[in-house]
C-alpha cells in the first residue's frame, strides 16, 4: 500500500508522489490522502490460439503454393470441429527472400511465406481436437495458447470496488487514530489492467497421424487459470 498522508491546515501541501499511478495534487485542509490495491479472479471465457503458417520454396510462387496448401488444411479442421473459417483472424502476411550469406553475392536461394492466425474459442473442449489436429496437418508449429475475458467491464467493476473498500479502511483507521472522524470521498483516481494467463507457448513438432486418439492433447483434463484483473484506487476524503 502507498504512503497515506493527512493534512489539518492550509498551509500543509501535499507533494508529488513518485509513484507513476499517483497523480500530481495539491492537498486540501482537513483531508486524508490514500491509495489501495484491489483485485478480482474469474475464469476466462475465451482461449486464444495463436500460431504461424510457414512455407520455404526455391520461388516465391512455390512458397505461396505450400502455405496455401496449409492454409486449406487450417480451414479443414476448423470446419471438422464446427468452427467457422471466417473467425480466423490474419495478423500479418509476408514474403521475404532467403540469402545465401557464404556467398559474397548474397545470392538470393529461395523464398519464405510467413503469416500469423488468431483463433479465439468460446468452447474449450474444442482446444485439444484443433491444437492436436492442426499439428498432424503440419500446420502451425509454433502455436501458444492464452485464455482471457472478452469482457471484463464487470470484473474491473469488482476490481475497483476491492481497491475503494481497502483505501476507504486506510483512511478510517487514520481518522480514528488522529480523534477525527471521516467524511466524504471529495477526489479520487482510478487504474485498472487484466493478466492474461498465457498456456504452453514456442515450437511445437507435428505429430503422427492417429495420435491424439493414443495420447491426451496436452490441455486434456486442467482448467484454465483464472484471469486476475487489479485495480489501484487513489481518493483523497474529508475529515471532520
Amino acid at each position: 500500500m502507498r504512503t497515506t498522508f493527512v493534512t489539518f491546515c492550509a498551509v500543509l501541501v501535499l507533494s508529488a508522489f513518485s509513484n507513476a499511478q499517483s497523480p500530481t495534487l495539491n492537498a486540501l485542509p482537513n483531508t486524508v490522502y490514500v491509495g489501495a490495491d484491489g483485485k478480482f479472479e474469474t475464469a476466462p471465457d475465451t482461449a486464444l490460439i495463436q500460431f504461424n503458417i510457414s512455407a520455404q520454396a526455391e520461388s516465391a510462387k512455390n512458397a505461396y503454393e505450400q502455405a496455401a496448401k496449409q492454409a486449406e488444411a487450417t480451414r479443414q479442421v476448423m470446419r471438422a470441429n464446427g468452427i467457422d473459417p471466417k473467425s480466423a483472424e490474419i495478423g500479418f502476411f509476408s514474403v521475404n527472400p532467403q540469402y545465401d550469406w557464404k556467398n559474397p553475392k548474397h545470392r538470393v536461394v529461395g523464398y519464405q511465406v510467413t503469416t500469423s492466425v488468431s483463433l479465439k474459442l468460446k468452447d474449450f473442449s474444442k482446444i485439444g481436437p484443433v491444437t492436436q489436429q492442426l499439428a498432424d496437418a503440419s500446420v502451425g508449429e509454433s502455436q501458444s495458447l492464452s485464455y482471457t475475458l472478452d469482457s471484463t467491464e464487470e470484473a474491473k467493476s469488482e476490481a475497483v470496488a476491492d481497491a475503494y473498500r481497502r483505501a476507504r479502511a486506510s483512511a478510517q483507521a487514520l481518522a480514528n487514530a488522529s480523534g477525527r472522524a471521516l467524511g466524504e470521498l471529495s477526489y479520487a483516481s482510478v487504474d485498472t489492467s487484466e493478466n492474461i494467463r498465457v498456456f504452453a507457448p514456442g515450437p511445437r513438432r507435428a505429430m503422427a497421424m492417429g495420435a491424439m486418439a493414443a495420447t491426451p492433447a496436452p490441455t486434456e483434463e486442467f482448467s484454465p487459470q483464472n484471469v486476475k484483473v487489479t485495480a489501484h484506487v487513489n481518493a483523497m476524503f474529508v475529515l471532520k
